[in-house]
């Protein structure tokens, strides 16, 4: 059959025009063999710019079709439609990328129209020897797993289970709620955070189409969108769920204190526990790390006086294997830990704070009953508030963190509220208030007389230099304002610490076969156009796991991966990929070595009716990555759509002179 290959070179607005000498493309395009007709567009991925090429493909009966625009990460699935709608096999087309790797890197006109003819003419060479792949279907399960408790995930479960389908919500803690129980109030409309959120945690508690696995985290995950298979360790509490009614006497009666995570080690909890009285479910849990049965055989208390026996000592850990058609990641973040800045003195003077430290002692239901206290019980009556403690930092995070700002002004009006009297410094590098109403409250700050010093802080220190200056901390900063330094003498120092990627996130990354970016949060699809999916198929992120955000713009993104979820429950059924690996099981010996390579677990080494052993390919799994086929010994793995034939004549076509 004759090739009849039509070529089409978008200009991408100026993007690749500014750079690229099109015209030029188009006329050395129409010189080489197979080549039927090439045209250039403004913008080939609008609805005109396809209807052109479906125009051609019926009119000139096209049978391949090379489009050299941006990449194919952004519109190959859009060429490739108007290729499958003018009724031509979508794998019989091919895209030139001449922005990202062309345009958008390259200065010199002249250089850059070479470069991209080059890789415009591979294309055309290696468009040739495409073959029509079919598409397979896949059934989708109706199920899905969320992963992480709090804010993100308790309004994805909800958004999912409230149109009638199940979703197993997973978290790893005692109770649902995540950071957000542990802060007071919420900037900028000050609601109280537990306010908001426990009518959340309560509904995801009783809902029945959520089956809530608290204490519980994911072990392993196999299979593909649609039908993944996840296992998932249930920890003993040593607490019968049946029984326990969540009296709290257990609790009571237990003579063992540890340091509270939940209120951030200012307080203390008992070895028998739930981490706050709101907590969904309402079931202690056995710290088996500082119980005195377990660590000495003894004590037993709580089991004493439990009438109704709900403490059992014998319970033992539980795996828990799921089926579900997408997961949704939603494990949050971690603070930093600002001891790393030992110029700040954080672990070395009592009364230098962080932000969570400050949010459970303002908090009503914190240790201090929400009294503002120093170390040695006395109120303090100046406050300094260091932005940017972590963040914005080349030497530790140098991506910003987008809540220090506004928190930070938070609690200037929290101790303005209950301390009127107290000197409060805001001591910032610049102000970053963009969110709805943000700009108008650092404005009402500004008018309940907060001091604001614009400048990075050099060190914290004890060292007095004059009377005014005993007994308190001295900020040591310089106003870049003002072109001078400070030294600042305040009782309370509060550190505004950056958000940063949960410390298991490359082992949590690994097991959803999802990728990290530099800074560690993990990376979505595409930053403007998919924020929300992963290149994993069915493995979606929301919230603080993805980037540092507030909690408007979690809850925003955790609605759109629970629609995403829904989307593809509602379609219920999956497209699979053509192009995957394939064996020739002629070649193929059986070591294995693909098994071992496969990050998605797509080969099978295994016997065929007692003949030797050869590698199989499931399909449904395989992602074309070509990892396997590299690494074949006997070059028995090949990839679709990636044969030696079509790479050879593309790269035959980049280097000709």
């Amino acid at each position: 059959m004759e090739i009849k290959t039509g070529v089409y070179i978008c200009h991408c607005g100026i993007n690749i025009a500014n750079t690229v000498d099109v015209e030029h493309l188009v006329e050395a395009a129409k010189g080489w063999d197979t080549v039927a007709v090439a045209r250039e567009y403004k913008f080939l991925c609008s609805d005109p710019g396809q209807e052109i090429i479906k125009k051609d493909i019926k009119e000139l009966g096209l049978n391949r079709v090379v489009v050299a625009s941006c990449s194919p990460r952004m519109h190959e699935r859009t060429f490739r439609n108007a290729c499958q709608q003018a009724g031509l096999n979508p794998y019989l087309f091919e895209m030139a990328n001449i922005r990202e790797h062309c345009s958008w890197v390259h200065s010199d006109k002249e250089l850059a129209t070479k470069k991209a003819e080059a890789l415009l003419r591979a294309a055309v060479r290696r468009v040739f020897y495409h073959e029509p792949l079919e598409t397979k279907e896949s059934p989708v399960s109706p199920n899905t797993l969320i992963v992480g408790g709090g804010i993100a995930g308790i309004q994805a479960a909800l958004e999912i289970a409230d149109s009638e389908h199940k979703v197993y919500l997973v978290e790893r803690d005692p109770s649902i709620g995540g950071h957000m129980t542990q802060l007071d109030k919420t900037f900028p409309t000050l609601d109280c955070s537990q306010c908001i959120l426990t009518p959340k945690m309560a509904l995801v508690g009783s809902h029945p189409y959520i089956e809530l696995m608290t204490y519980s985290e994911v072990e392993e995950v196999s299979g593909f969108v649609g039908s993944f298979k996840v296992k998932i360790r249930k920890k003993a509490r040593y607490v019968d769920e049946d029984k326990c009614t969540g009296c709290g006497l257990c609790q009571e009666k237990c003579p063992w204190k540890v340091d509270s995570e939940y209120n951030a080690g200012l307080g203390k909890r008992k070895a028998i526990y739930t981490p706050f009285p709101q907590a969904v479910p309402n079931i202690p849990v056995i710290d088996k790390e500082h119980c005195a049965y377990f660590l000495k055989g003894t004590c037993r208390a709580c089991e004493k006086f439990c009438d109704i026996k709900a403490i059992n000592f014998e319970q033992v850990d539980q795996i828990v294997e799921v089926g579900v058609g997408s997961i949704i990641l939603t494990t949050g973040y971690d603070v930093f830990n600002p001891s790393a800045i030992a110029q700040y003195g954080y672990g070395k003077y009592d009364n230098v704070i962080t932000g969570l430290e400050f949010e459970r002692m303002s908090s009503a239901t914190g240790p201090t009953g929400g009294e503002i206290r120093l170390k040695d019980g006395r109120q303090p009556k100046s406050v300094a508030i260091i932005h940017c403690v972590g963040s914005r930092d080349k030497n530790y995070h140098e991506y910003c963190s987008r809540v220090c700002c506004m928190y930070g002004l938070k609690f200037s009006h929290l101790i303005k509220e209950k301390i009127p009297d107290a000197d409060v410094y805001q001591m910032y590098i610049d102000m970053r208030c963009f969110g709805e109403g943000y700009e108008e409250f650092y404005k009402r700050l500004c008018e309940e007389g907060v001091n604001f010093i614009r400048g990075k802080v050099a060190r914290v220190t004890d060292r007095a230099i004059s009377d005014e200056e005993k007994g308190k901390l001295i900020v040591q900063c310089e106003d870049t304002l003002l072109a001078s330094l400070m030294r600042v003498p305040v009782d309370m120092v509060i550190l505004c610490v950056a958000l940063e990627a949960r410390a298991d996130a490359e082992r949590v990354a690994r097991m959803f076969n999802i990728s990290r970016r530099a800074d560690g949060f993990f990376l979505e699809r595409h930053v403007k156009l998919d924020p929300v999916a992963t290149p994993t198929d069915g493995v979606f992120i929301a919230g603080c796991c993805q980037a540092p955000k507030d909690i408007p713009d979690t809850v925003a993104q955790a609605s759109a991966a629970a629609a995403r979820a829904l989307a593809v429950i509602s379609k219920g059924k999956v497209i699979l990929e053509a192009s995957v690996a394939t064996v020739n099981e002629a070649l193929c010996q059986g070591c294995g070595r693909c098994e071992e390579l496969c990050e998605f677990h797509a080969p099978k080494v295994s016997r065929k009716n007692g003949q030797l052993p050869v590698s199989t390919i499931n399909e449904a799994l395989c992602k074309g990555c070509g990892a396997c086929a590299v690494f074949c010994p006997t070059g028995a793995i090949s990839v679709k759509h990636f044969t030696r034939d079509q790479i050879l004549a593309e790269v035959e076509a980049l280097i000709e002179v």
